[in-house]
């Protein structure tokens, strides 16, 4: 089984806007850490794609570990 690469240890904080549509690096080899780049393109992995309920900030997961992905959990602290 393929594992994501590590991308940071703290979650990123990204201003979403209504109505757009994001895609989540599930993969870590983005350079546009939390967001999906198409690094993963021959990998296992796919991004997370979703699109904005809502206006808000909400912080997203770098580790790859998070059991509530796209959106950071807490897990890079153990």
């Amino acid at each position: 089984m393929e594992l994501p690469k590590r991308a940071g240890d703290t979650p990123i904080a990204i201003q979403l806007e209504e109505g757009k549509r994001y895609s989540w690096c599930s993969c870590g080899l983005s350079e546009k850490i939390a967001l999906c780049d198409g690094k993963h393109k021959g990998s296992a992995f796919t991004p997370i794609t979703f699109v904005a309920e809502k206006t808000e900030t909400k912080y997203f997961c770098t580790c790859k570990a998070t059991k509530n992905p796209p959106y950071c959990d807490g897990t890079h602290k153990k």
